[in-house]
């Protein structure tokens, strides 16, 4: 069995989708997860395109360890620089070069020939050698090129140097027998064609990505170039998560392998649909809600008989943890704990205890508790013990609205032994929740960001929400869960303040006050 090369471009090409743009700790945070599911080489950005790329590549570079670090740049000498700038870094990096290939690009797009062209890829690709050893050149819209021009372009790049060779299908305007003949007229025809590896990089315009990208894997590629939930430019691009498992699964076909970490591509999956804001359709092949779901009487039929019947990947491969056993308020600790266990969470008894009494009072609200419930749940539970900056907590709390009038909230608090108490109006009940927080405080914090979500779909659903603040020049993040979205809300407020505390505590060199209420 020959080996496939798993090249991501999520962090590169995937974060061109309007509206997806990451922030560099986002991309590290993707770029780490990647680096888990062990991905051999992540494209993290385009270095040139603005000083956050830069930071965000440059960060990557010299943080993700395994994985190569790839860079992209036009052929422009700039764009080469700060390429390397960008991932001279890193443990592996590459440089990744592209020029378009075909007339439509070569004169459209820059007024050239097809001689000028190529010579003004060699001159970047030979500038990327010179600075690091390993070069990717990419032919840009490859699939609408003169395939007797392209064998030229792909022949010269490796002479100089080159050390992988990508042939794009840009626009995703290829079909798979097509391509496929391609890449075999490629292996036939350039003479060192066996110096480098050949990568192929296809778009899903006409829904044809991951077939194309298999086309061209029996025909000769042994890089394959993707992005996971298929994210990118326009309709996207080949999937991770579908060539993954269609070589894993038909491996009786393809006689290959790649050393992904198959059960990281739901926790992968999930990451960069959080960080980019783009959910996942259900019906998504692999990763979709819907992927191991069965509605179907005979089909449920079946799974019961045997799972081979209608399943042909087994969710555990994929990191996903089975829905067998439903939880209720009628589930006891032991259903409770096999669950847990399940999901990869080891409390100790106390810890367990907590999360139980805590499980209890969600189950009696839901028809059914999900695992996404038990997951806040227990993070709850977890941040509760591990925090030392815990100053107060949530006792409860009042609203008083209608006909009109402004809202006001009533809201008790924790310090120590002490219950502190204060009433405000607000332009909505969460905001007068905030201000007689604030009040009972004793100090005014700035309200950055604030979101609410539910974790499930019915009506039951947790609801999650997320607080940023700030003070003195600090700023956090406070979280909160709950049935109740105005209590879900009331927590993540306490929660940033008792963080906020804890910073500014930190900076001081004196105690607070005992009988003081001011932080």
């Amino acid at each position: 069995m020959e080996k496939i090369y798993v090249f991501d471009t999520t962090l590169r090409d995937g974060e061109q989708i309007p509206g997806a743009c990451l922030n560099p700790r986002e991309k590290l945070e993707i770029a780490l997860q990647l680096a888990r599911l062990n991905v051999d080489c992540i494209e993290a950005g385009f270095p040139i395109s603005s000083p956050g790329d830069f930071e965000a590549v440059k960060g990557v570079a010299e943080r993700v360890k395994g994985p190569t670090i790839v860079a992209l740049a036009r052929a422009v000498r700039k764009d080469v620089e700060t390429a390397w700038e960008a991932i001279k870094k890193a443990e592996r990096p590459r440089i990744h070069v592209f020029l378009g290939t075909s007339d439509v690009h070569i004169q459209k797009k820059f007024g050239l020939d097809r001689d000028k062209a190529l010579e003004r890829g060699l001159e970047a690709l030979k500038l990327a050698k010179s600075l690091c050893p390993d070069v990717e050149y990419s032919t840009e819209d490859a699939s609408r090129t003169d395939r007797e021009y392209l064998a030229r372009v792909v022949e010269q790049v490796i002479a100089a140097g080159a050390t992988v060779v990508n042939i794009p299908d840009t626009v995703g305007y290829a079909v798979p027998q097509q391509f496929g003949r391609l890449i075999a007229y490629l292996m036939e025809t350039v003479s060192n064609i066996d110096q480098v590896t050949l990568s192929v990089h296809c778009h899903n315009d006409l829904g044809l990505a991951t077939a194309n990208t298999l086309s061209a894997l029996e025909n000769g590629a042994r890089q394959v170039e993707c992005t996971m939930n298929g994210l990118g430019e326009r309709a996207g691009n080949a999937s991770l998560e579908e060539i993954v498992m269609a070589v894993r699964t038909r491996k009786d076909y393809f006689n290959f392998f790649t050393e992904v970490n198959t059960p990281e591509i739901m926790r992968t999956s999930n990451l960069v649909s959080r960080l980019m804001g783009m959910p996942v359709q259900a019906n998504k092949a692999i990763v979709g809600a819907n992927a191991f779901a069965h509605s179907s009487g005979i089909h449920q039929d079946g799974i019961l008989k045997d799972r081979a019947t209608y399943e042909i990947i087994r969710p555990e491969d994929l990191g996903i943890v089975e829905h067998e056993m439903v939880l209720t308020a009628r589930s006891g600790r032991h259903a409770l704990k096999d669950k847990l266990l399940k999901m990869g969470y080891d409390l100790n008894k106390d810890e367990f205890e907590v999360v139980y009494d805590h499980f209890l009072e969600v189950a009696d609200k839901k028809k059914r508790v999900y695992d996404e419930d038990v997951d806040i749940i227990v993070q709850d539970v977890i941040f509760a013990h591990l925090d030392g900056s815990k100053l107060f907590s949530l006792e409860s709390y009042s609203i008083k609205t209608g006909n009109g009038d402004a809202p006001e909230a009533r809201v008790r608090l924790r310090r120590k032994e002490v219950i502190l108490e204060a009433s405000d109006q607000g332009d909505g009940p969460i905001d007068a929740i905030f201000k007689a927080i604030d009040k009972i405080v004793g100090a005014f914090h700035k309200l950055e960001d604030f979101q609410v979500k539910a974790v499930t779909e019915t009506k039951e659903a947790m609801g999650v929400a997320t607080v940023r603040v700030s003070r003195e020049g600090h700023r956090a993040l406070g979280r909160g869960s709950s049935t109740d979205i105005l209590r879900a809300s009331a927590k993540a407020y306490v929660e940033a303040i008792n963080r906020i505390h804890y910073l500014l505590q930190r900076d001081s060199d004196t105690d607070q006050p005992e009988n003081g209420l001011a932080l």
